[in-house]
């Protein structure tokens, strides 16, 4: 095998290793940014919370009251309470699967299930960083055999296919 193919298999080896490298740097700070999500909405119910106490209600009542205001100010009030409740519940089920799972499976978990909000907030926020974490080695190694093996192989099979196009054409 030509030693330039073997030069550039290695070399877009490395850069498919720098790139599955941030996989696992865009799970971390996708969490990081999740759990701020969770912190500030867990403020906003609380706040509201407090508010409803004082008023003698519960925040199902609250919510229920507000939703069934005729102002429809009002109304829409209770309708984005109900809906921070509710993202609030999800967001840390979602959190608490990520941080049971394992590594990788906290990866395929975010790309699977992860809050698209978060995801996209976390993207456009992103520094590329290299992990020095076992999930963030091993991803660097994974893309970088991926990659360079999978050129070396079709540099294989091209060689291989004009040797027998030699070969029939001797025939």
């Amino acid at each position: 095998m030509s030693r330039i193919v073997r030069i550039i298999a290695f070399g877009l080896g490395i850069l498919g290793g720098v790139t599955a490298s941030q996989l696992p740097e865009y799970s971390q700070q996708y969490r990081q940014r999740l759990g701020g999500v969770i912190d500030e909405l867990n403020r906003v119910i609380a706040q509201f919370d407090v508010g409803a106490a004082a008023n003698g209600e519960t925040q199902e009542s609250a919510i229920a009251r507000l939703r069934s205001n005729p102002d429809d100010f009002v109304s829409r009030q209770g309708v984005a309470m109900e809906g921070n409740v509710d993202r609030l519940r999800r967001l840390q089920g979602h959190r608490n699967a990520m941080m049971q799972a394992g590594p990788f499976a906290r990866i395929a978990f975010m790309v699977r299930d992860g809050d698209r909000d978060v995801m996209e907030a976390a993207y456009r926020d992103f520094e590329p960083a290299m992990p020095v974490t076992e999930e963030g080695l091993l991803a660097t190694a994974a893309g970088f055999i991926a990659v360079w093996g999978s050129l070396l192989l079709l540099a294989g099979f091209v060689r291989s296919l004009r040797r027998r196009a030699r070969s029939a054409a001797r025939a």
